[in-house]
């Protein structure tokens, strides 16, 4: 039989407070994704990314579909060696797409325990039941340097989404004048975003692990602003559906927020849901899904799920890491929210921690204000922390080291012991204190939401904007961010407030990155950046 290996970084505990049941039934089928190497290939697209850091949104050549599945995929080598594999062990190939790097093989538990040498355990948790394990997925030495990751054989819930409902209605919060909710447009209005701009050649991919909407909310709720009702495409992945499970204060909150923020400030827009299983394969799936799909070509995705980067296995955020790589070659920005529990994202374990995917040096990732103000004119925006209740996520990655394009940032060494300089989060900031929260309606139900969820999409809506306007995709547009000139004031810098472990100052801070937006500006400049290029000093 086959000499078995660790894949490294595949380890798994128990999630705490949950406990082993027993091993999970021998019978039961599953799914597993596995992600393979493109050693040659992974290198190539480095080099084509790291030309578009220097270079100008016009200037930049993005592969397309065609050339980057012709040029980019898994070679067919190596996946000949694992559909072996999966034949001498009884597994089904159910799907291989090499563009994305990836095979789905298909067993029963005991021949999948078999394959890679784990024990599936059923673990019950206070709030759910999952299949899980514990240790290293093993494979056969001969595919060490092919299969990246094994994903799927733990389906324990990956993520949660970053929203906040105001803990008082609007009624009440008018009465006793406690807080100001916007409206989307009102909220885009604030930070100056472009008027009369139609994105009707636009897609933005919005990312659901859970929930869903109704068409009867939407048409009221856009017909209530005086915006026209988005132009709407499910897809459904790995069986996940538009589900509404009829609570706002559940994943259909989430969902309703990231649609009706989005459109509402892009009018015009195209929305594609991507919805799928709340495991890391179907995070993965998710997200090859919107970066390869040649039928909505979203040329921005939303991103507002997320959980602490110790809560992730290394394969899994290694895996998703290279499918963000691949969304910059393709010109696609990911917006991604930092997370809504400040500089600890909700571990407590005593140490700060990012939110991944935020942490991805290829998204953007999005910081939460306190925004204050009518028309035209902020009167206060500070960074949002209320404290237990919530406040931005942000700090120094433990997992991705300092890019290139943060180097001038001035990002702090890590508050844990050792000091770690790493990537730091966020990157950019936007409204997101419930108190001062976005009026949605979901199920039936109007009420105020926060929380960095709500900032992913607001920037999302802002880039097809862009997108719409410079006749060509930002792709992917941190590097130009870390080199406005202050002086030209696209983004309002903000320099009060903390997030308990870190606070903010004049520039990027680990709290609200570089800044809110100011929409016009942001566009202005971008559309006048010269066309040698801009500087990679």
């Amino acid at each position: 039989m086959d000499n078995h290996i660790r894949i490294q970084g595949s380890e798994r505990k128990p999630l705490p407070n949950a406990r082993e049941l027993g091993p999970a039934d021998p019978n039961d089928t599953l799914s597993v994704t596995l992600f393979v190497r493109r050693s040659a290939i992974q290198s190539a697209l480095k080099t084509i990314v790291k030309e578009m850091e220097v270079r100008h949104p016009n200037e930049r050549n993005y592969l397309n579909h065609e050339e980057f599945s012709k040029t980019h995929r898994a070679v067919p080598e190596d996946l000949k060696k694992i559909e072996e594999f999966a034949d001498r062990y009884g597994l089904e190939v159910k799907e291989v797409n090499a563009a994305a790097g990836t095979i789905v093989l298909s067993g029963t538990i005991a021949t999948v325990n078999k394959a890679f040498k784990v024990e599936l355990g059923t673990y019950e948790h206070p709030e759910f039941t999952y299949r899980g394990r514990t240790g290293y997925v093993h494979i056969p030495e001969n595919l060490k340097d092919i299969v990246q990751a094994v994903l799927g054989l733990d389906n324990r819930p990956q993520t949660k989404p970053h929203f906040r409902i105001r803990r008082e209605n609007i009624e009440t919060a008018k009465q006793r004048k406690t807080g100001s909710s916007f409206t989307p447009p009102q909220v885009a209005k604030l930070y100056n975003f472009p008027a009369d701009i139609n994105c009707k050649d636009q897609c933005i991919g919005i990312i659901e692990l859970g929930g869903g909407y109704r068409n009867t909310d939407l048409k009221e709720y856009f017909t209530r602003l005086g915006v026209p009702v988005p132009h709407i495409t499910d897809v459904s992945i790995k069986g996940a559906k538009n589900k509404p499970t009829g609570s706002p204060d559940g994943p259909d909150g989430e969902v309703v927020l990231d649609i009706e923020v989005a459109a509402a400030v892009a009018p015009g827009v195209k929305i594609a849901m991507y919805f799928a299983p709340n495991t890391d394969a179907g995070f993965l799936k998710a997200i090859t899904t919107a970066i390869h799909d040649t039928n909505n070509k979203p040329s921005v995705i939303s991103i507002s799920w997320g959980a602490s980067e110790s809560e992730w296995t290394n394969q899994a955020t290694v895996a998703m890491n290279q499918v963000f790589h691949d969304a910059a070659a393709l010109g696609v920005t990911i917006c991604c929210a930092s997370g809504d529990n400040g500089s600890f994202d909700g571990v407590n374990d005593g140490l700060a921690h990012v939110d991944f995917p935020a942490s991805s040096p290829y998204v953007l990732a999005c910081g939460g204000t306190r925004l204050e103000g009518a028309g035209q004119t902020i009167q206060k925006e500070v960074v949002w922390n209320e404290g237990e209740h919530g406040a931005t996520g942000g700090g120094v990655s433990d997992v991705f080291n300092l890019p290139d394009w943060q180097a001038n940032a001035q990002v702090p060494a890590s508050v844990n012991p050792g000091g770690r300089v790493g990537r730091g989060v966020p990157d950019v900031a936007g409204n997101a204190d419930p108190a001062t929260g976005y009026e949605v309606q979901a199920d039936g139900q109007q009420f105020v939401v926060g929380g960095t969820s709500a900032v992913a999409p607001l920037w999302a809506g802002l880039i097809a904007m862009i997108n719409q306007k410079l006749e060509h995709p930002l792709g992917f547009v941190n590097p130009f961010l870390y080199q406005l000139q202050v002086q030209d004031q696209p983004l309002h810098d903000i320099t009060e407030g903390n997030n308990i472990g870190y606070d903010s100052h004049a520039g990027w801070d680990a709290c609200t990155g570089l800044g809110s937006p100011d929409g016009t500006k942001l566009l202005n400049v971008l559309a006048s950046l010269s066309n040698t290029g801009i500087s990679s000093e």
